[in-house]
């Protein structure tokens, strides 16, 4: 359907839809315990059935038109990814995130694919609020969502249980005029 490049590092933005479920979870098998550090992203995924399951039920939100999958590929190999989550175009708002397997990260390949994203949802769909949320120790997370140009809106304490453990998560928003005057993305 498309695919977008991400640079001159061979990175491209490609739709992510059941029919990947073998590369799926190929990809997720590689990066499982760093992917589930913070968030259960794929963690249901332990074979090609239920991989096929989490595209079909990403696909089904995408036909809803709630939410959104998106592959990063590097070479040729799926290493993450950017979604969106609750979205809602007659409120205008949405959520956004990203998930990464080990070896692909320190390369900007979220944030260059959120660039995208967040630009297709605000100018394409009329968005006007994006919303990042992040558990306060994922200092990574954190990062793309200040690089990205978002506001600190606050802290949710001790919001998401996930693996035994509370985590507060960090609320982020960019707003469209907001968006629309950096001039960086």
């Amino acid at each position: 359907m498309y695919a977008i490049r991400l640079g001159d590092d061979g990175a491209e933005l490609r739709p992510l839809e059941p029919w990947h479920a073998e590369e799926f979870l190929a990809h997720l098998d590689r990066g499982r315990e760093f992917i589930n550090q913070y968030v259960p992203f794929g963690s249901r995924a332990t074979d090609v059935a239920g991989a096929r399951a989490a595209l079909q039920r990403y696909a089904d939100w995408r036909a809803a038109d709630t939410g959104s999958l998106h592959g990063l590929w590097l070479d040729g190999r799926l290493v993450g990814g950017v979604l969106t989550l609750n979205f809602d175009a007659g409120n205008g708002t949405c959520e956004v995130g990203c998930w990464l397997e080990p070896a692909a990260t320190g390369r900007g390949l979220v944030t260059r694919a959120m660039r995208i994203l967040i630009d297709w949802a605000v100018e394409q769909r009329g968005i006007h609020r994006v919303e990042w949320v992040a558990a306060a120790g994922n200092a990574p997370s954190v990062a793309i969502a200040r690089r990205l140009g978002m506001t600190r809106d606050g802290v949710r304490r001790e919001a998401h249980l996930h693996h035994g453990v509370r985590h507060d998560l960090e609320v982020w928003s960019v707003l469209a005029p907001e968006w629309r005057a950096h001039d960086d993305h």
